[in-house]
Parts: structure tokens; C-alpha cells; sequence
């Protein structure tokens, strides 16, 4: 039994603690699921040919439209707010879903950006315009693709591709939802996203801590 509280206060209690305060701007200790089990994508394919996974990996999901050059500018500040604090992590990873046709352009920033952030976990995946709009119906949003099927915000897929955001009541008793971030906006990508990106990878952490508190636990019977 002593054992056990030590293990709590090693390993569980200062993740605990990191989700409560990691929470200065979102009042959730845990992100609520806006849309359960999103599609899969791994029958589209990147300008290699590679099938990217959305399951096991925590996912910042955008859809760059068929201007491209018009968004280098997003993908610049979710480059420097989101992917260069995160894209470190073995399980976290960016795609975008871009219309086919988009490869060159797509390529050409990647180029630029690549010089100096490593854009390893940085992919984009080429769909029809079709099934771009079939899929992102499928993700239940309120907001709409733009008339080039893309969009300025991005999405948070967790490891079970679910789509997490924020619903309910925040401290002041106002109700809140949010199901995207705007890559426009960097005050939004540095204080709300960061927020929750922060929040979703303390819940897998917490998991995976209590997943090794229990088997130390069952090896010692």
C-alpha cells in the first residue's frame, strides 16, 4: 500500500497537476470529443506515394484548398506556433488533405520551410474534390470548406480519431464550443491551440504512467 502512494506521487500526481495548470486558458481538465471515430485516410497517398494513418497518432488536421500559395501564410504560423513545440513528440503529426493537383505547390513550400524545421511529421495527402467534401461532412463540423475546399482552420484528431475540441461550460458558466483553430489568427494558435494541444498530450501521458504504475504493480504479485 506504501508503495503505491509513492508510485502515485512519482509518477500520476505531478501529471495530474501539469493538466490543471496546462489548463490556464481551456477550463476542461480533459478535451471533450466534438466528433467520435472520423474516417480514415490511409487510401490517400502523398506526393511519394506514402499512406498516412490517422490511427495512433495525435493529429492537427487542416485542408489546404486548391490555393495553396494563398495559405503559405497559415501553414508559416502553425509551422511556428504548433509543429516546431510538438513535432518532436514520436506520436504527433500534421496532414493536410489538399485537392489533387496541388502537388507542385505543396512541394515548393515544403522546400522553403524544410531549410529550417525538420518536416518529417508534416505531411500532405491529395483526394479528389469530392472526396475531400464527403470526408470533411463526415467530421459533423459547423463550419464549411471554403468554394476551393479548403479551410483556415485545423483540427484536433486524437489517437482514436476522434475530433477534440472544446463544449460545455467554461469557469464563468458561459457556454463555450470551439472545433477548430484558425491558423490567421496566431494569438489563437499560441494561446487556445497551444492550450489544448497541451492538454491532449498530458491525457496520453497520464494514461501511459498509470499503464506502467499497474503493470510494476502485477509484476511484483
Amino acid at each position: 500500500m506504501k508503495k503505491n502512494l509513492v508510485l502515485f506521487f512519482l509518477f500520476i500526481f505531478p501529471i495530474v497537476a501539469y493538466l490543471f495548470f496546462a489548463s490556464g486558458v481551456n477550463s476542461f481538465i480533459k478535451l471533450p470529443i466534438i466528433t467520435k471515430s472520423v474516417p480514415e485516410i490511409h487510401d490517400w497517398k502523398t506526393a511519394d506515394g506514402e499512406a498516412i494513418h490517422l490511427s495512433g497518432k495525435i493529429t492537427i488536421l487542416g485542408f489546404t484548398g486548391s490555393d495553396v500559395a494563398g495559405k503559405k501564410g497559415n501553414f508559416f504560423n502553425l509551422n511556428q506556433k504548433i509543429y516546431e513545440k510538438y513535432g518532436t513528440f514520436k506520436d504527433f503529426q500534421i496532414v493536410y488533405i489538399a485537392p489533387v493537383g496541388a502537388e507542385e505547390a505543396t512541394q515548393n513550400f515544403t522546400a522553403k520551410i524544410d531549410k529550417i524545421s525538420d518536416l518529417s511529421r508534416w505531411h500532405y495527402v491529395f483526394a479528389k474534390p469530392e472526396e475531400i467534401q464527403k470526408f470533411y461532412n463526415a467530421l459533423q463540423l459547423k463550419g464549411q470548406l471554403d468554394p476551393d475546399f479548403g479551410t483556415t482552420n485545423v483540427f484536433i484528431i486524437d489517437k482514436e480519431r476522434n475530433l477534440r475540441g472544446r463544449k460545455g461550460e467554461i469557469k464563468k458558466g458561459d457556454a463555450e464550443y470551439r472545433e477548430g483553430y484558425n491558423t490567421t489568427l496566431v494569438s489563437e494558435l499560441h494561446n487556445e491551440m497551444t492550450d489544448d494541444v497541451k492538454i491532449i498530450l498530458a491525457e496520453y501521458r497520464l494514461a501511459l504512467k498509470k499503464n506502467n504504475v499497474y503493470k510494476a504493480n502485477r509484476n511484483e504479485k
